[in-house]
């Protein structure tokens, strides 16, 4: 396995994650991935195994510290120094799942954030989430201001060391 930036060839296989991994209300669009893709080409990381994707994670860097709804509509732009790492998805395929890959997708994306000089990496997930994210460094902040598909939110962060 090793982990590249996105390709726009990657696109089907990711659909195929999102909507294996979130509710249809949850799942963000085709249009919005290829936004992201190219937008965010570096910040949106791919796990793969030859040209199978595995799994990905993707966020802008930005200045604001926490996701907010508007960004999902419209994706922003990375600043290129400084500023916060924010992770919109990570997803993992069914059928590589309990293998690390997410894990592996942070630290990668963590240790671009901290080369570009960010200062911090958040993201917002649901309460059966929490506990992922904190054994891999986060600190949940609380329930997000997010109402994103209707569900309760919680703000996790990653403050470098």
């Amino acid at each position: 396995m090793e982990i590249t930036p996105v390709k726009m060839t990657d696109l089907p296989q990711i659909m195929a994650i999102e909507k294996a991994g979130f509710s249809e209300a949850e799942a963000g669009s085709e249009a919005a991935y290829r936004e992201r893709i190219e937008k965010l080409g570096e910040t949106f990381l791919v796990a793969r195994d030859d040209a199978v994707v595995l799994g990905f994670i993707v966020g802008p860097a930005v200045g604001a510290r926490y996701i907010q709804d508007e960004m999902f509509v419209t994706t922003p732009t990375n600043l290129p120094r400084g500023g916060h790492q924010l992770v919109f998805t990570l997803a993992v395929s069914p059928l590589a799942r309990h293998q690390q890959i997410g894990s592996r997708l942070l630290t990668a994306l963590a240790e671009n954030a901290q080369a570009h000089g960010r200062t911090s990496m958040s993201l917002t997930c649901l309460e059966r989430l929490v506990p992922f994210y904190e054994q891999n460094g986060f600190v949940n902040q609380g329930v997000a201001e997010s109402t994103h598909a209707g569900e309760t939110w919680y703000n996790l962060e990653k403050v470098w060391d």
